[in-house]
């Protein structure tokens, strides 16, 4: 028998809400009601835009009431657990088993796990088979569903394939208008197949060759062959900003803006320019439209966006916000397209940090991936920015790359030397970056890119570049090295390539508290066929379902015209 939450669990989530402003509260009375789940904690959850947007949007249709729920801390869980209440939201502490839909946001493959918790504290079965009409529906969205939801084919009900403004009002629509009229559950997702941009996986069965590899991915019923993805094309009509602000974040109260969806470079590497495709931008008076509600509430304003630098009103946009008394913060920029203008905005903006990303030490591999940047640019910038006396300097740098050398390690190595030598040299009367932060991330080959074909570097070899890193920069005065541990990116790559087989890891590591090497030794399948195999050109993947609107041998040409680069 379920009952109330602790004193102190409530007394948390009352916390919580008291430093928010601009939380929606609405009646339950005649609402469907949606869940809003961020698998992760609060303080991640509320930092993340899509998330908030999602909230607001769903709080604005007709007759629909949204509410939010996270993951708990470890205490929390082991204090509902022990207690044997059941997870609740936030809004109005509400089991989550009371909505009709909870709604999982899903922005990163290694938050996976946590949505079995989440299940598990709610007290619903885990299996989409084991639920009934009495259980809420279970969807998902976010930009892990656009690049390949199969590993949670199990668990989730119904995916959605697409941008939210453009599919969840009208699921909103058919789930109200055929929930009551519907015999079952599985009338109503046979119906809801029908909507474009939802994918229920239960619709599509799959074959697999003795290899391992599919054999065939096919659908059932009413079910489409392929599932478009849905994208809206003009951005104006859909403001994407904070609609809560809290001091609870990793942007403490801060005001966070769209300003552009997508990437118009389309590295190889990055899957953005493909799932967000085409790249699109806000026009300028919607920009200050949206800027002023920020302004407002005098907190400063965050622009997101993949290439801000592209905007060609970025730097009005700028001095709108700074001419109007307020201050503003930017994501990270392409090393070509900043202009002294930009710096001298940031620099008034108050900004002490600068974030840049060359990705590899060597032009040879820079062409590789598509990113046609000289070690002259990257200088000339870097001076540029050195004369207005930044605080710090953040560079992310990718290793793992394919067609990689030994030889290529060094040149990063080298590169980064040379940069904060000639910071230190260039302006003798100025003072350098108090801290150059190298931050080191493992390539991640995934889905949707031209090198979705390519293996994942095995771990020792990625622990050995980054030891070796490590080892001749650390006498290197203010460098500071970080990375993301190897063993991480093994587990995102099997989670962003795997298909839905790889369900019946999560399935182990959840019920192993976690301990994912367990679960690979439970399970007879191997991770490594996943991870370290490198695809063959025509292999059928557990995401060729999904229509981008990219032909998939243009990425294969892509692909092999990557690997001849280095040779050429």
């Amino acid at each position: 028998m379920s009952r109330q939450p602790s004193r102190r669990v409530l007394d948390k989530v009352k916390d919580l809400l008291s430093y928010e402003k601009g939380t929606v509260k609405k009646s339950w009375d005649g609402n469907t009601t949606v869940a809003l789940v961020y698998p992760n904690r609060y303080y991640i959850g509320m930092s993340n835009l899509g998330f908030q947007a999602v909230y607001r949007l769903l709080n604005s249709l007709p007759h629909t009431l949204c509410e939010r729920a996270f993951l708990p801390e470890p205490e929390d869980q082991w204090q509902l657990t022990r207690s044997r209440s059941m997870l609740f939201s936030l809004e109005s502490c509400r089991p989550l088993r009371d909505f009709n839909v909870i709604a999982f946001s899903l922005s990163f493959e290694n938050d996976y796990l946590a949505i079995l918790t989440i299940l598990t504290l709610a007290r619903i079965p885990l299996l989409s088979t084991e639920r009934t009409s009495d259980h809420p529906l279970i969807i998902a969205g976010g930009i892990c569903t656009f690049l390949n939801p199969e590993p949670l084919a199990d668990f989730i009900d119904l995916f959605i394939i697409g941008e939210a403004e453009a599919v969840l009002p009208k699921f909103i629509s058919e789930y109200q208008g055929y929930r009551d009229e519907s015999p079952g559950k599985e009338h109503l997702l046979s119906h809801l197949t029908q909507l474009e941009g939802v994918y229920v996986p239960r619709c599509y069965e799959v074959h697999y060759q003795p290899s391992g590899t599919i054999a065939s991915f096919t659908s059932r019923g009413n079910a489409p062959p392929t599932v478009r993805r849905q994208t809206i094309h003009h951005l104006d009509t859909a403001p994407t900003y904070s609609t809560i602000l809290t001091p609870r974040t990793e942007f403490s109260n801060m005001f966070l803006m769209e300003v552009s969806r997508g990437c118009a470079h389309r590295c190889y590497f990055c899957a953005i320019g493909c799932v967000y495709h085409p790249y699109r931008r806000r026009s300028l008076e919607e920009l200050k439209e949206t800027a002023a509600r920020g302004l407002a509430q005098n907190v400063k304003i965050g622009l997101i966006g993949a290439t801000l630098s592209d905007h060609p009103h970025l730097t009005s946009l700028c001095n709108f916000i700074i001419d109007s008394g307020g201050a503003f913060s930017a994501t990270s920029m392409r090393i070509d397209l900043v202009s002294e203008e930009l710096i001298t905005l940031l620099k008034k903006s108050g900004h002490h940090t600068i974030t840049l990303a060359p990705e590899t030490g060597s032009e040879r591999l820079r062409r590789v991936i598509r990113k046609q940047l000289t070690d002259e640019q990257i200088f000339t910038t870097l001076e540029m920015v050195a004369r207005y006396q930044f605080r710090y300097l953040k560079l992310y740098f990718l290793i793992g790359l394919p067609t990689e050398g030994a030889e290529d390690i060094d040149l990063l190595i080298e590169l980064t030397r040379k940069i904060n030598h000639r910071l230190r040299k260039s302006h003798p009367r100025i003072p350098s970056p108090e801290l150059i932060t190298l931050s080191i991330n493992p390539f991640i080959p995934k889905p949707w890119t031209p090198f979705q074909w390519h293996p994942l570097e095995d771990i020792t070899t990625l622990k050995a570049k980054l030891k070796k890193i490590h080892r001749s920069l650390k006498k290197e005065k203010k460098i500071l090295v970080t990375w993301d541990l190897p063993k991480w990116s093994y587990l995102q790559c099997l989670l962003s390539r795997g298909d839905r087989r790889v369900g019946k890891i999560l399935m182990a590591a959840h019920q192993r508290g976690g301990n994912w090497a367990q679960a690979f030794k439970h399970v007879d399948l191997n991770p490594d066929f996943y991870t370290y195999r490198e695809r063959a050109l025509d292999e059928i993947f557990p995401w060729d379902f999904i229509d981008h609107g990219v032909r998939k041998q243009s990425l294969a040409s892509e692909y092999i015209h990557a690997l001849t680069e280095n040779t050429t």
